[in-house]
């Protein structure tokens, strides 16, 4: 069973001026160009050299008055070549953000919108692309009433290639998910159409977990991504979840290893991306773990989707000065047995 969930969260790219920086020369009429250049020529008989005779007078006028229309003709060329070069930019531009926005649009498609409404599991998930498409991934797929399947990734880079690859990834995560295969089988499978694509020049980081809410118990696979943070409610100690395997893509086989938990009632299931982690101050320091399992502890008593807005304010006000330098993914998975 699904419940609503609120559409991830996007941020559209600012439309910056990257047309030519120049005050438009061509910007006077041609009425008022050559009425220039009529002053300039009588200025140039008035104050010239006097001359031998007449003919000589009006040759030398008419040959500044040619000398004069041909400069302004030859500005006003080069203003409207420059005019349709900036306008042909404009265009260009204009035309690349809306196909990076309808990118971005498809790309959200693979996010999901509902959260499985599993009993004893609160689950919420937020991206936040530093450009209008980006290169994390995540989704929640319920297995069956008290299964579940979350997965986050991450493809190295950033902009449209990322993006792409990514997209390519989260279809292929869903196929195989669907087809209700081992975890190690799906990894490998993974592995297998990521490096036929990028032929290991691109890889992926990507945890895949299994959360079972009847017997309160945990699977995963880290292959390559940043460690889950585990945080349990009894000790409120905050164990990592390392990396079992290499990222995906690099190589033509993987060796992973499932790892398993116990879950109980309040321990928090926290996964997310190195956008968050390695998010920068203007010192230069990154966010990191250790400020990022505080905010665990502060608030873990909050809900799932409180606590994942929490965790991105928090890295917010961190690097405000800065900004976030990369995509920035969030998702959480608090454990609600007994009410909890």
């Amino acid at each position: 069973m699904l419940i609503p969930d609120s559409p991830p969260t996007f941020t559209a790219p600012a439309r910056r001026n990257i047309g030519p920086r120049y005050a438009p020369l061509g910007a006077l009429p041609l009425e008022i160009s050559y009425g220039l250049i009529a002053v300039c020529v009588f200025l140039h008989d008035l104050f010239g050299v006097p001359y031998p005779s007449l003919e000589a007078r009006i040759t030398h006028n008419l040959t500044a008055l040619a000398g004069f229309i041909f400069v302004v003709y030859v500005i006003q060329r080069y203003v409207k070549q420059r005019e349709l070069l900036d306008q042909a930019v404009r265009k260009q531009r204009d035309q690349l953000l809306q196909d990076v926005e309808l990118a971005g649009q498809v790309q959200r498609m693979f996010l999901p919108i509902q959260r499985p409404s599993i009993a004893g599991l609160d689950i919420a998930g937020t991206m936040r692309p530093v450009r209008g498409v980006g290169g994390d991934y995540y989704d929640y797929i319920p297995i069956d009433e008290h299964t579940v399947e979350i997965v986050i990734a991450d493809v190295a880079g950033k902009g449209v290639p990322a993006a792409l690859l990514m997209s390519a990834t989260a279809a292929a995560v869903q196929l195989e998910v669907s087809e209700k295969r081992d975890m190690l089988e799906v990894v490998n499978r993974l592995n297998n159409g990521i490096h036929s694509v990028s032929d290991g020049d691109r890889y992926v980081t990507l945890l895949l977990a299994d959360i079972d809410a009847l017997s309160r118990s945990l699977r995963y696979i880290n292959c390559g991504h940043n460690p889950a943070l585990l945080f349990r409610r009894n000790t409120r100690d905050v164990v990592r979840m390392n990396s079992s395997c290499l990222p995906l893509g690099m190589f033509d086989n993987v060796s992973c290893e499932i790892d398993r938990a116990d879950l109980t009632a309040g321990d928090l299931l926290v996964m997310y991306t190195d956008g968050i982690t390695e998010a920068e101050n203007s010192q230069g320091e990154e966010f990191g773990l250790e400020r990022l399992s505080a905010v665990i502890r502060r608030d873990s008593l909050l809900s799932a989707k409180e606590l994942t807005d929490n965790i991105f304010q928090s890295a917010a006000e961190f690097c405000r000065e800065v900004g976030f330098s990369d995509d920035a993914t969030v998702l959480i998975v608090k454990c609600n047995f007994d009410g909890a």
